[in-house]
């Protein structure tokens, strides 16, 4: 288990993009890390009190890329950038997440290619509550700066 990094440190982004608040752990296949809705959350809504549930697609693929810094990391490499390429069956049973919601953003490993392709199962909690579930879609180039030039 690869626990005790800051999010910051798992992540191929810098603030104000670094939407997760917390990285929990990541093992061999799944990552949780933690999302704790403020006033000070990116995209948060002052009228509502809320942050919109789809921007829940962004703390799964975020949790995804913290998985695969962790594992980077815990090997003496370097995180690297990586790519969502789609989400199936966003399926969120709330609108928005209020104020004040501590959510458990976790993702579990379906598929690995060697090719950098993978998918993850992931899913959105509060309290034990599945709010929001849905498969991304990843792909994780061996030199990304290759998809950045062509």
């Amino acid at each position: 288990m690869i626990t005790g990094y800051p999010i910051a440190q798992v992540l191929p982004h810098k603030q104000p993009m670094i939407l997760l608040d917390e990285f929990i752990e990541a093992g061999a296949e799944h990552a949780i890390c933690k999302v704790n809705i403020s006033a000070d959350s990116a995209f948060f809504d002052s009228n509502s009190r809320t942050v919109p549930a789809y921007v829940g697609i962004e703390y799964m693929a975020q949790t995804v890329a913290a998985y695969a810094g962790a594992h980077k990391l815990a090997a003496g490499d370097s995180v690297r950038l990586g790519f969502l390429l789609g989400c199936r069956k966003y399926q969120p049973i709330v609108q928005a997440f209020a104020e004040g919601a501590e959510l458990s953003v976790s993702a579990s490993k379906v598929v690995m290619d060697e090719s950098g392709l993978s998918v993850f199962d992931c899913q959105i909690l509060q309290h034990g509550e599945v709010l929001v579930s849905a498969k991304l879609n990843v792909f994780e180039p061996e030199d990304y700066r290759v998809w950045l030039t062509e």
